[in-house]
């Protein structure tokens, strides 16, 4: 068997860490993680997927008369496991926000509790995310078809959670919620996005929707949508200004078909259509239809067009 000289090479990396370790500020002391586990995040979503929806995404020997038993165990168990990761959140915030580092406890608990409490909203939502995939494609069968098979449900299941994270400001559980359902589906959801009721994604790999979008209610958009920003602003160092406004508002009933791109702080009207492969850069006002041709050309759009 070869025998490899290893001692250098491990040195050099302890070497990297440490200087790394050093420019971001992280303790070196002996310790454990310092930060949130995707690996612990996935238990979580799974037992909260099972709270939201027991009989369908709960474990298959549960029985109905069984939930509330299931529920009350299973909730408490995930908000425990999450009590920890928000600890690690909130003590990761101290160290790069110049954050107090005192009573983390208190406020790892206050925001478990919180977010405990959201459940039943997110419950309600998802369900008129369920109804508006059923309704709005011929080829499901039922609800539960499309609870627990269409990927586009699953990305807003995470998304409704990863989102409750995000206006709770635990970022890192936000994102890495919304990240395991992008994994999994090719539905790439920024947790800030303000997204209403009755939400469909159909079909849905591709989908990008950035973190300042704003979708209103009975929205439906196809795979390969983009709701991007179009520039990116700088400050006086040249560094990136986060946190402004640079994604699409789309106002409710607006329908999104495969493959459009839509950059930029613009606002999609009421009941408007925009067609496949569209690249977008200007408003389109309310019951309006803008197709391919229309956006090669003047980016403007006839409400009085019909599709």
């Amino acid at each position: 068997m070869a025998v490899f000289d290893i001692n250098p090479i491990v040195s050099s990396l302890n070497a990297i860490r440490q200087e790394w370790r050093s420019s971001q500020r992280r303790s070196r002391e002996p310790g454990g993680r310092e930060f949130p586990s995707p690996q612990a995040m996935t238990k979580i979503l799974d037992d909260l997927k099972g709270v939201l929806f027991p009989m369908r995404l709960g474990p298959l020997d549960l029985r109905q008369e069984s939930e509330d038993f299931y529920i009350g165990h299973t909730l408490d168990s995930a908000l425990h496991a999450l009590l920890h990761q928000v600890r690690l959140e909130l003590q990761y915030q101290a160290r790069h926000r110049d954050h107090d580092n005192g009573e983390i406890e208190a406020r790892a608990i206050t925001a478990v509790q919180a977010f405990a409490s959201a459940l039943p909203d997110i419950r309600r939502l998802l369900d008129t995310d369920v109804l508006a995939a059923y309704h709005g494609d011929p080829a499901a069968r039922s609800v539960d078809e499309v609870l627990l098979c269409y990927p586009g449900v699953l990305a807003m299941i995470h998304h409704r959670i990863a989102h409750q994270f995000y206006i709770q400001d635990m970022p890192l559980l936000a994102r890495m919620s919304s990240e395991l359902a992008h994994s999994q589906t090719g539905i790439d959801i920024h947790p800030g996005a303000q997204i209403g009721a009755s939400f469909f994604i159909d079909h849905g790999t591709g989908v990008v929707i950035g973190e300042t979008s704003i979708i209103g209610e009975r929205v439906r958009i196809y795979q390969a949508v983009t709701l991007g920003a179009k520039r990116f602003p700088t400050d006086g160092n040249g560094k990136l200004e986060k946190g402004l406004p640079r994604h699409p508002i789309v106002e409710d009933d607006v329908v999104i078909y495969a493959g459009a791109t839509i950059l930029g702080r613009v606002t999609l009207g009421k009941g408007c259509t925009v067609g496949g492969n569209v690249w977008l850069i200007d408003d389109v006002p309310p019951g309006g239809h803008v197709t391919q041709a229309d956006s090669q050309g003047m980016q403007s759009c006839d409400p009085a067009v019909q599709e």
